[in-house]
């Protein structure tokens, strides 16, 4: 009795030791993400609720910010030309990413280095960068582009970011360009975990290249699959950056998308609360949405 009770305690101490290590251990990452990203997110939360400028206090208003900005229009146009833009890069940008790493995976030594290395290039471009490129390659001038659409067109240039219609997908093809490298990488290791024996037993059940993929390559990397479409997801309803550039000098209205339209609520018109509360709203979409699609897809993943 008495060795039994000495051994329990001996495992007390141990479990005790070892939650001390854990806390020391999580305990910095803890305090940093509580100061960076848990109290500015209640600071927001507070802010969307009163009637604040940017910068300085303002009166409790309640609900009304949310009740004006889900009655906004052009919060109305700002949803819907994100959820457009959503449909345009998320699903074509993973199935592009898939096919390049399907081809990428076969190449052997450099040559499959050199190929990776060219998709990834552009991702670690900054986004001046992108913009100032493609604007120069889709100028209606002289960009090259123009040589294609003139023979479709009439002899005719087509300004891509200026026609309305044009805008979505080109901003889309050119955010599919830029940041398809890294999903590539994520396919990749994905495609390398796969054991080359299950592939050598399919060839002898005389499997083909279509029945391999869709039985062994395409169940086994579903996971990776699904982060992608995740981190897509997330990534795309956050999109600012290319929209806001592209549509410098034209009808930035009607190509608005979210975190735009927070933008000029906030340092266009000085509307603290109600960019707070359009910010909110977006966050809540971001976590809904994403979480709903992560378990969707993993709950398809175990079938």
């Amino acid at each position: 009795m008495i060795v039994a009770g000495k051994e329990a305690s001996h495992m007390l101490r141990d479990k005790r030791q070892e939650y001390l290590t854990a806390l020391i251990l999580i305990g910095p990452f803890v305090l940093i993400y509580g100061a960076l990203f848990v109290w500015p997110t209640i600071q927001m939360a507070l802010l969307s609720f009163t009637k604040a400028p940017l910068i300085g206090p303002g009166d409790w208003v309640g609900w009304d910010n949310y009740v004006k900005i889900l009655g906004h229009r052009l919060f109305h146009a700002a949803f819907w030309n994100t959820a457009y833009f959503v449909l345009l890069t998320v699903i074509p940008n993973t199935l592009v990413s898939l096919a390049i790493a399907l081809a990428v995976n076969r190449l052997k030594g450099w040559q499959q280095g050199f190929v990776l290395a060219c998709f990834f290039l552009p991702y670690i471009l900054p986004v001046s960068v992108v913009f100032l490129t493609w604007n120069w390659i889709i100028d209606v001038q002289y960009g090259l582009v123009q040589y294609v659409v003139r023979l479709f067109n009439g002899g005719q240039p087509i300004s891509l970011t200026r026609t309305i219609p044009l805008f979505m997908p080109s901003v889309a093809f050119v955010t599919i360009w830029w940041t398809l490298g890294f999903n590539v990488l994520l396919f990749i290791a994905g495609l390398r975990n796969i054991s080359p024996e299950i592939y050598e037993a399919a060839s002898l059940d005389s499997a083909g290249r279509w029945r391999q993929f869709s039985r062994i390559t395409w169940p086994l990397i579903w996971p990776v699959t699904a982060l992608v479409l995740t981190i897509q997801l997330i990534a795309q309803l956050k999109i600012f950056d290319q929209v806001y550039l592209f549509s410098i000098g034209g009808r930035q209205d009607a190509t608005i998308v979210l975190v735009q339209y927070i933008y000029k609520l906030a340092f266009q018109q000085n509307k603290g609360g109600e960019a707070a509360s359009a910010a909110m709203l977006l966050f809540g979409m971001i976590i809904i949405l994403s979480v709903l699609q992560y378990q969707l897809l993993r709950a398809r993943g175990q079938k």
